[in-house]
């Protein structure tokens, strides 16, 4: 199950660095999305998956191994929130730019034939 979330990931990882390669605005902030969902992903699972297990239980005795580490958790949900600003910032600043350019070329221009 690890192999093939991994592949998911790098998939995810590497698909967001082809978009950015491309020479449109939306392309790049299309990847640097996909970027940040897959690194997401992977620091929601260095935070162990399980399946079925609660993730805090008020039980004395209970080896806490056992159970979901809640930080990565944390971790993620503060970093979407934060991806959701990131990218309304990228997407006022794509429109302007297209404004003012008349372009979404990355150079601000496009391509001459």
């Amino acid at each position: 199950m690890e192999a093939v979330f991994a592949i998911a990931v790098g998939v995810v990882f590497g698909a967001g660095i082809w978009l950015i390669l491309r020479p449109r605005t939306f392309q790049f902030i299309t990847g640097l999305l996909l970027m940040s969902y897959a690194v997401n992903l992977f620091i929601f699972a260095m935070g162990r998956l399980w399946v079925d297990k609660p993730p805090i239980t008020p039980a004395p005795g209970i080896d806490p191994a056992q159970f979901a580490d809640p930080l990565p958790q944390g971790l993620v949900l503060t970093a979407i929130v934060i991806g959701f600003a990131t990218t309304a910032l990228y997407l006022v600043m794509m429109i302007g730019a297209r404004g003012l350019s008349g372009s979404d070329h990355v150079d601000g221009e496009e391509p001459r034939q």
